[in-house]
């Protein structure tokens, strides 16, 4: 009689502590939605991305192309790289130092330095801190034209890229392969929104012109996409805060652990009584 009297408390602590840490496990879909209410069609389809600004420490890739394919080599990095690699004595030398990030054949891309120069291949030193990649097809018209016929250029950044924090699936910094990437791609390629983030917060830190800037984003709000900040631009930080729901589901897991420790403790001594001589 005493043994199925424990046996019972038992099988009622067990499930008691089952249904708790099934309970405290489920959680509400509401507020998982992101963009909701109604859109103003006639402002919000219009597209407007900011062409990107170089900066220092950006890497560019720049290729020239004209109508002398022989006389553009000479400008071009991987064709250098090439010639140099398979021709031996036959390689073309500029002169420019061969420093990192400084347009040589051993590390191809430009590295913007902290004068917001790059030492172009066989031209030197070209300001193109806070150029857009049009003004910068400007500047090297104005340096080349002398020397190419119709010189016309193929230029990307190699290191754009943004960072995001918080509450996302995977944070970090994200690299991407084209320039235009807008406020919800970039959550997506972060593994998207966890359960407990602030829809209606979201954290965007900018650098431009020698300055930051800081704004908030309601990712709830159709408005989003006329913001200045609906696309990223390079070296953003984007941190998603999490919402007051984090706080109360730390509580419950902390319940939760203590019901199951409570629970073992319980168990254990209900198992000792059955089999103590």
């Amino acid at each position: 009689m005493r043994r199925t009297s424990l046996l019972r408390n038992f099988l009622i602590a067990a499930i008691g502590t089952w249904i708790m840490h099934t309970m405290s496990s489920c959680g509400s879909t509401k507020g998982l939605i992101l963009i909701r209410g109604p859109f103003d069609t006639a402002k919000l389809s219009v597209i407007n991305p900011v062409e990107p600004v170089i900066r220092k420490g950006d890497i560019l890739s720049i290729i020239v192309f004209s109508d002398n394919p022989e006389a553009t080599r000479i400008f071009n990095q991987s064709l250098l790289s090439t010639a140099a690699s398979a021709g031996g004595n036959n390689s073309i030398s500029t002169g420019i130092s061969q420093e990192k990030g400084t347009g040589t054949p051993s590390d191809p891309g430009y590295q913007v330095d902290l004068n917001g120069e790059i030492i172009f291949q066989g031209i030197g030193k070209i300001k193109v801190d806070g150029l857009t990649k049009a003004a910068l097809v400007d500047t090297l018209d104005a340096r080349l034209s002398p020397y190419l016929q119709h010189p016309y250029y193929s230029i990307r950044f190699l290191n754009y890229k943004f960072t995001i924090m918080g509450e996302v699936g995977k944070p970090g910094v994200v690299n991407i392969p084209g320039e235009r990437i807008n406020i919800l791609e970039a959550i997506a390629l972060s593994g998207d929104l966890s359960q407990f983030a602030d829809r209606d917060s979201v954290f965007i830190i900018r650098e431009n012109n020698n300055k930051r800037e800081f704004a908030w984003m309601n990712l709830t709000k159709p408005e989003i996409m006329a913001s200045p900040y609906f696309y990223v631009q390079q070296n953003d930080i984007i941190i998603v805060e999490p919402n007051k729901k984090k706080s109360v589901a730390n509580d419950i897991v902390t319940a939760r652990n203590i019901t199951l420790a409570l629970a073992f403790i319980s168990t254990f001594a209900i198992v000792y009584s059955l089999f103590r001589p």
